[in-house]
């Protein structure tokens, strides 16, 4: 689906990311994680053309993004960015619309073919009965539905989420990343989502990296990658990783590297 070869990115001449390689599988969740500052959305920012690499490329298949348009890129790939809010009194039906724009031409307005793919993301993310409502009159957690049914409308095979569930409380957490698990489960939706969340990463990453000193310093699936002593090295934290007995999925149980008490699960 995307292959990352031999990134490198500043700024100002201070190094951000240094030789990144890596590959994003098709249908897969991939975590990206790593403590503040070390270039986790700057990595985001580099997949989908917002920032530009000064050594290497990203590849979409065999095309380099260096030689698309941004409507081209637009119509592959959807950004959920950090923060969801919405400063003008739009409708969520206009939001989710401004979806569809890298496929109109200037001015032309919604075809029928553009309000039926409209009106399917909006009920896929549960938003069907809030249509006419206004965004910035809703919670947090609503809006971030909203954000993601515009992204869906782009028809995008590649999603990506940076921070999805920074300002949200805990039940929303759990609402928008069971639903991003279940679309990319059911419609082979590739997803990266750049977090500093242990917990969340384990229980819906396939595949985790982990960015330290600007490098990937371990890639690989949850059990494997989130060790006790990768944990150590880039948090500065103790930690394990348990099976969740209902679910199945891994967990990370955080403790205090002073006390070695439990602090998250």
């Amino acid at each position: 689906m995307m292959d990352i070869k031999n990134l490198s990115f500043d700024y100002r001449d201070k190094i951000v990311l240094d030789q990144i390689d890596f590959s994003i599988k098709d249908g897969e969740i991939l975590g990206i994680l790593g403590p503040n500052g070390c270039g986790k959305t700057t990595l985001l920012g580099n997949l989908n053309r917002n920032l530009r690499p000064k050594i290497g490329c990203v590849l979409m298949g065999e095309k380099d993004l260096e030689d698309l348009k941004k409507k081209e890129i637009a119509r592959e790939i959807a950004v959920i960015p950090q923060t969801n809010e919405v400063r003008f009194s739009f409708t969520v039906k206009e939001v989710v619309a401004m979806g569809r724009m890298p496929f109109q031409d200037s001015f032309a307005g919604e075809s029928g073919r553009d309000l039926e793919i409209i009106e399917n993301a909006m009920d896929r993310v549960g938003i069907s009965e809030f249509t006419e409502r206004f965004i910035n009159t809703m919670s947090g957690g609503e809006r971030q539905r909203v954000i993601i049914a515009r992204a869906l409308a782009q028809t995008p095979k590649i999603l990506l989420m940076d921070e999805p569930t920074l300002h949200l409380d805990i039940s929303a957490q759990f609402d928008v990343l069971n639903l991003i698990h279940d679309l990319s489960r059911k419609e082979k939706l590739t997803v990266v989502i750049v977090s500093h969340d242990l917990p969340m990463a384990a229980r819906y990453c396939d595949r985790v990296m982990l960015i330290h000193n600007h490098r990937i310093h371990a890639l690989g699936k949850t059990e494997d990658v989130l060790t006790p002593e990768n944990m150590r090295t880039v948090f500065n934290v103790e930690a394990d990783l348990v099976k969740d007995s209902k679910t199945g999925r891994n967990l990370v149980r955080l403790f205090d590297s002073c006390t070695n008490s439990e602090k998250s699960t």
